[in-house]
């Protein structure tokens, strides 16, 4: 009977575990929950195993179902590493690639990498989203993208492979005009519960404000990153931005870094990472894509903006700059929020 167990059944076993109930897994699979208690309860027959204890509201993971989970996500994954092996090495080539970005991620690396795509792929046509937070995750994860660019505030979810391309700082900024732009040391978190406090959040809801800290209890919540920069730069309030983002408001005194008490010295770090469906890789274009946006990640200038929000920008950040395509060709940006955040609008020589 143990020769029947099936790759399908080990996987609705993991979703089944991973998710914590069968109607999410179900979703997870794109199957009904009757398919998937009906999977499980064959796998168990066949194994002779009891997996999940179905006595309570929710099945629950039996200690015999916990010993086996290891060894099934183990099956899973090494298939999933052949496929994409079998895949690279047949060099298969995309029809179209579609990816889904997080708007904090650096445009000059992005365009960069879009520009030098075209050029070497001018048949194929690439389809840009733009998301935010736990917003990329999901197009990749119902397929409609084949690579996600997201940020590291959140673990990705465990059906995902990433690759790390990059590590953007963040930076607490107000106008010169704001009452806490005059504040030279730390500010304390209770000096700033009078002030409104911007934050950038998902608009697909699943994001969760709590995890950068409540700094105050008013709290405004754009979906768009270029309108919180806008009412940072009218002096509505205060918010954490990407440093490449404000950098040239710092230089020409547009806005002003504070230092919130307790914020370590350079800001939050977030690192960047290319992620993709494990048992999904990209082909021979994304997987060029990938490594060339690791290309244009490389050079110091975005390791040096990420410590320092006083200097200009180097010569070999103009230069990236001015090497973005004028105009977007074939590329296709979208952004759920309604508007494209400005570094995600046509890329244009500074």
């Amino acid at each position: 009977m143990l020769d029947g167990v099936s790759l399908d059944q080990l996987r609705t076993f993991v979703a089944a575990a991973e998710e914590g109930n069968f109607s999410a897994a179900g979703r997870r699979l794109r199957r009904a929950q009757s398919v998937v208690s009906q999977t499980l309860a064959n796998l168990e027959r066949q194994i002779g195993v009891k997996l999940f204890d179905r006595s309570g509201r929710v099945p629950t993971l039996t200690d015999k179902g916990h010993a086996l989970l290891a060894g099934a996500r183990a099956v899973a994954k090494e298939v999933d590493l052949f496929k994409a092996r079998a895949k690279g090495i047949s060099g298969e080539l995309e029809t179209e690639l579609s990816l889904v970005v997080d708007s904090m991620f650096p445009v000059a690396v992005l365009a960069s990498a879009v520009c030098a795509f075209q050029l070497q792929f001018p048949s194929i046509p690439l389809r840009l989203h733009v998301e935010m937070w736990e917003g990329v995750a999901d197009p990749v994860l119902d397929r409609r993208c084949t690579i996600g660019i997201l940020g590291s505030l959140s673990p990705p979810p465990p059906q995902f492979s990433t690759e790390r391309l990059l590590t953007v700082s963040g930076i607490n900024v107000v106008s010169p005009r704001h009452p806490l732009a005059t504040q030279r040391a730390p500010i304390p978190t209770a000096a700033l519960a009078e002030h409104i406090h911007l934050m950038h959040v998902d608009s697909s809801g699943v994001w969760r404000t709590a995890r950068l800290g409540l700094l105050t209890q008013r709290i405004w919540r754009l979906c768009d990153l270029a309108a919180m920069h806008q009412f940072l730069r009218t002096g509505v309030g205060f918010g954490m931005m990407p440093l490449h983002m404000v950098q040239a408001d710092l230089t020409s005194g547009a806005l002003v870094k504070i230092r919130v008490e307790d914020d370590p010295q350079e800001g939050p770090a977030i690192t960047m990472s290319a992620a993709y469906l494990t048992n999904k890789p990209p082909g021979r274009a994304g997987r060029w894509f990938i490594d060339r946006l690791k290309e244009e990640a490389a050079p110091s200038v975005y390791k040096a903006a990420a410590v320092s929000a006083g200097p200009n920008q180097s010569d070999s950040a103009r230069e990236r700059q001015s090497r973005a395509p004028a105009s977007n060709g074939g590329v296709i940006a979208r952004s759920r929020a309604g508007s494209l955040p400005l570094w995600a609008r046509r890329p244009r020589a500074p």
